[in-house]
């Protein structure tokens, strides 16, 4: 049992958002000071109740309905408790239940600080969302078109349907053939993807244009020929941005999507079961 020292909430767990890759990154294995921290515990989208407060925590009480996401270089929420820094969770969507809450933390969070921290959409703006259909993409191509963005995304023909009730005016299956055929003039790109999606995204924006991509810095000079902004970062708690998003959905105005559910007790088989295919995020359940 892990005991909250001042400053953090212990949460017991009802469910817990995972990410296929975190098991590669380098801070899912290293404490903040870059330390071994083996075994470790991953999935660091959190959705439970507080079960006790460390010293000086005064906004968060026992009993309270929480979410948010875990810093990546601690313990995450694959486990029945998980101590996280209060500041770091909010009061969870009444509108929908614990699953999908845990699908919530990261995904939608990297999408709001992509698109309003470091894109900085302005509403009208023709914004390309790479995956649309993803975990990051599904809420990226939503809170877009609630700022008032003209929304392409690309996706598999099949999900074209799902993307454009989530706000995507134009969908570009790019099974078919080069986005980079299809589209041009746009303001903003959201790279989920990474790789050859990222350098070929270039050609699509306008002069002037941003990019934001999730995967990796981008190539250096890459943009320069067309004086773009291109942007690289890793996603961060904030409990003012939770608050905000758990209200969106309360509102009916932002759609949750989980893709599978596993029992905390085959978490090894939810982590070895990304088909690639399937809208949402997987979430493993804890408790009721």
């Amino acid at each position: 049992m892990p005991t909250p020292v001042r400053g953090e909430v212990l949460v017991a767990v009802s469910a817990a958002g995972i990410t296929f890759a975190e098991l590669g990154w380098e801070q899912s294995w290293r404490t903040a000071d870059g330390g071994d921290r083996i075994p470790m515990i991953p999935s660091h989208e959190v959705s439970g109740v507080v079960a006790a407060t460390g010293e000086a925590v005064t906004d968060l009480a026992v009993g309270d309905e929480v979410y948010g996401l875990i810093d990546f270089n601690r313990n995450g929420a694959a486990a029945e408790f998980v101590t996280v820094d209060a500041s770091a969770l909010a009061h969870r969507p009444r509108r929908i239940g614990h699953v999908e809450t845990a699908a919530l933390p990261l995904a939608a969070l990297t999408a709001w600080q992509a698109l309003h921290d470091h894109a900085r959409i302005a509403s009208g703006e023709h914004v390309l969302i790479h995956g649309g259909a993803g975990g990051v993409g599904a809420f990226a191509v939503q809170l877009a078109a609630l700022h008032g963005a003209r929304v392409t995304a690309t996706a598999r023909q099949a999900d074209a349907v799902l993307l454009g009730e989530l706000g995507a005016t134009r969908v570009v299956d790019y099974t078919k053939g080069p986005f980079e055929a299809e589209v041009s003039d746009v303001d903003v790109v959201i790279d989920t993807v990474g790789g050859e999606t990222l350098v070929r995204s270039v050609a699509v924006l306008r002069p002037g244009g941003r990019l934001v991509t999730l995967s990796a810095p981008p190539p250096a000079g890459l943009g320069e020929e067309r004086k773009a902004t291109l942007m690289f970062f890793v996603v961060t708690p904030s409990r003012s941005q939770s608050a905000r998003l758990a209200q969106l959905v309360d509102d009916g105005a932002l759609r949750v999507l989980v893709a599978r559910t596993f029992p905390l007790t085959d978490g090894r088989q939810a982590y070895a079961g990304n088909d690639g295919h399937r809208p949402g995020k997987t979430v493993l359940t804890v408790r009721p």
